[in-house]
């Protein structure tokens, strides 16, 4: 595919939960979440999510087959929500499943959120995750899915999931223990508590940190850097890949241990979950730290 025809194939499809478009001078593909019900991972937006991420990957499949040197080179996760990356999992859905012992439809869930996790990871181009809000639970695990992690210093990012008694099932451990170690990614998952973007940056979590309202550029800035030395970017990820690469049966194993876990989950869990869900919704509309105070 030429670098002219990008474009129209990334904006040919009619997406109603998230909003695409291609930059050609940084060879940089942008998607932002634009979540119609909730600002969380619903069913819906999982779905036009891994749409996109597989259409990405067959476009650098293709452009590999011809030998185009001058295809995609970055894509940009995003969200055009003020205030919010993503505040998680779909936590209304879950206490439904949950109470109806659904075991198929909480595993039917947590699959697709590991489909579009092994597709993200594991594209042969840089994938940078621009965090200008909160990022909560399934949120926070969908931003370390990138190769980069961009935050301003207003975002706040954790996994309050330990607060229900359970666990972020959906790429979060492995993803902290290889970007951490797995005493300092425990340490996180069982604190349930919000971080600040330069705690996480202090911690290594967050690649890059940018003052408020300067994501944008910090990323640009970022993808300048990056294309100075591309090669060596590059092949350190590949060096990392090999090092402790993630594969899609560990993330299916720890995503059966989550579904036998929500199942467990007793009423009293279900009521902390259902008051999190609420705050889910205020989250939206409310900003921190009044907000966050209610997920405690």
């Amino acid at each position: 595919m030429d670098c002219e025809q990008y474009p129209a194939y990334f904006t040919q499809e009619n997406y109603s939960e998230i909003v695409t478009r291609y930059e050609p001078e940084q060879r940089a593909a942008w998607c932002y979440m634009r979540p119609v019900s909730r600002p969380c991972c619903t069913p819906e937006l999982l779905s036009e999510l891994e749409h996109f991420h597989r259409s990405i990957e067959q476009c650098v499949k293709r452009d590999a087959e011809r030998g185009n040197r001058d295809g995609l080179r970055f894509l940009v996760l995003a969200s055009r929500i003020p205030g919010v990356f993503n505040l998680g999992g779909d936590l209304a859905l879950f206490l439904r499943l949950i109470r109806a012992g659904d075991r198929e439809g909480l595993f039917r869930y947590a699959k697709s959120c590991i489909d579009l996790l092994h597709v993200g990871y594991h594209l042969p181009i840089t994938t940078i995750s621009l965090v200008q809000g909160d990022a909560f639970g399934g949120g926070f695990e969908g931003a370390l899915t990138s190769r980069v992690l961009v935050a301003e210093r207003r975002a706040q990012m954790g996994l309050p999931e330990i607060l229900f008694n359970l666990f972020p099932g959906m790429g979060a451990y492995s993803l902290l223990a290889r970007k951490l170690d797995p005493a300092r990614a425990e340490r996180l998952i069982l604190s349930g508590r919000m971080y600040s973007a330069e705690e996480l940056y202090e911690m290594g979590v967050v690649d890059v940190l940018a003052e408020n309202d300067q994501g944008e550029e910090a990323v640009y800035a970022y993808m300048k850097k990056h294309n100075r030395a591309h090669n060596g970017y590059e092949a350190i990820h590949k060096v990392r890949q090999i090092y402790n690469p993630i594969s899609y049966d560990e993330l299916m194993r720890i995503v059966a241990i989550w579904v036998d876990t929500a199942l467990q989950l007793n009423e009293r869990d279900l009521r902390v979950m259902e008051r999190i869900s609420r705050a889910q919704e205020k989250l939206a509309i409310l900003r921190p730290p009044a907000a966050v105070k209610q997920l405690a």
